[in-house]
């Protein structure tokens, strides 16, 4: 049977139709994926920036990376007054100086190079915003470790009972910005610090206002962020999930230098920590042995070199990679190789120990030598890992 021309052109209509309907399906699915979906479906670490910010000025910056999982989560606290040479700016200075002046793309790209990972999300909570939130969402639970009753040089009164209590939007306002004269900046980043976990846990604790898209549209409504309501929403959704005893939060440390008349925190070995930190802490999320607990491990740091100040400087590391550190002091005999002792049997944490300094030789508390027991014996039970420094330790990597 021979197909005439007009024939011919309805076949050509038709396939011309059908190519611009799978083109249309391809963009509306495009359109509809979900990021935050995607990166589970990968299962990755979701890496969210958190800013509190207040006039547009940066109160605090955290990166939180969340494992759905484990439930396990790592804050990672961005000190604003991190200093480096910064090609959006041109010159030296504050981090968050980019944040006042070029806005939170570049804000966030900067993060990003100084972490060494991509940043998919970003959230913006303005002191408003938080208040309301704390409102709106049934208080903040934090824990005020000392009762304040104080007046504040303008006249206002900063009063917070004690203990672990639950704050409403002006309270938690004040809790965010009162600095008593014996507070220095580590106290404030901390208290900010402290904030930010309560407001994950009141995610947490009003999921069920969070999976109510109408509910939801109020509270989207008061943050900016680089999601569509939808996605806000399912990523809210995700990271409610948390386990808030089991969040592990760290700050960036490094040496403080005046620099044109402001005090700023240059990370160690030009930020190379930090990545190695970020890295650690994705990698700890990810492990399937569940190598991070809901606690800190205590280490020991014993030098077993004549480098003076090594032990010191080695726990001042380890600190920034979420350790901490019992007692630094000098091995008994010089050590030629590094070792990590064992004290909990827990291998896989004591390897990720290893790992952040590249350490393989690993040893249990008891290690038996033929038919004798060579006891690897510390301060009791409150030490998890005792660290012996050796000659092959440069101050950052065993070689």
């Amino acid at each position: 049977m021979r197909i005439n021309r007009e024939q011919k052109g309805v076949i050509f209509l038709l396939l011309v139709l059908f190519v611009v309907l799978g083109m249309a399906v391809t963009i509306f699915a495009m359109l509809w994926s979900d990021p935050v979906d995607d990166l589970l479906q990968q299962d990755q670490v979701v890496k969210t920036l958190f800013v509190m910010e207040d006039g547009g000025k940066v109160l605090s910056t955290n990166l939180f990376m969340y494992y759905e999982k484990s439930r396990r989560g790592v804050i990672i606290n961005i000190p604003g007054n991190t200093g480096a040479i910064y090609k959006t700016l041109g010159r030296v200075d504050r981090i968050d100086e980019i944040y006042s002046e070029k806005g939170i793309d570049l804000y966030k790209k900067e993060i990003e190079s100084l972490c060494g990972t991509e940043i998919p999300f970003y959230i913006i909570i303005t002191m408003d915003t938080l208040s309301r939130l704390a409102d709106l969402l049934g208080g903040m639970n934090v824990l005020v470790a000392m009762p304040v009753d104080q007046v504040s040089d303008e006249g206002e009164r900063w009063l917070l009972p004690s203990g672990s209590v639950y704050l409403d939007g002006d309270k938690i306002r004040m809790f965010m910005n009162y600095q008593l004269p014996e507070e220095g900046e580590t106290d404030m980043t901390s208290r900010r610090l402290d904030v930010l976990v309560a407001f994950l846990e009141c995610i947490g604790r009003n999921s069920s206002m969070i999976g109510d898209a109408k509910v939801f549209h109020h509270i989207s409504s008061l943050m900016t962020c680089d999601l569509n309501e939808r996605g806000l929403r399912k990523l809210f959704i995700k990271i409610s999930g948390v386990d808030q005893e089991r969040i592990v939060s760290q700050t960036i440390t490094g040496t403080e230098r005046m620099v044109d008349g402001q005090k700023l925190l240059f990370p160690w070995y030009d930020g190379q920590l930090v990545k190695d930190v970020v890295k650690q802490a994705s990698g700890m999320l990810l492990s399937e042995s569940g190598t991070m607990s809901n606690r800190v491990y205590v280490l020991n740091i014993k030098n077993g070199t004549n480098v003076q100040g090594l032990a010191r400087n080695t726990a001042a590391l380890l600190k920034t990679a979420g350790y901490d550190i019992l007692t630094t002091s000098n091995a008994d005999a010089p050590e030629e190789k590094t070792r990590i002792i064992n004290h909990i049997g827990n291998y896989e944490a004591a390897k990720s120990l290893g790992d952040f300094i590249h350490c393989d030789y690993i040893v249990d508390e008891d290690v038996r030598t033929g038919d004798v027991l060579v006891q690897e014996s510390e301060t009791g039970s409150d030490v998890d890992f005792t660290v012996v420094l050796g000659r092959d330790f440069d101050g950052r990597y065993v070689h």
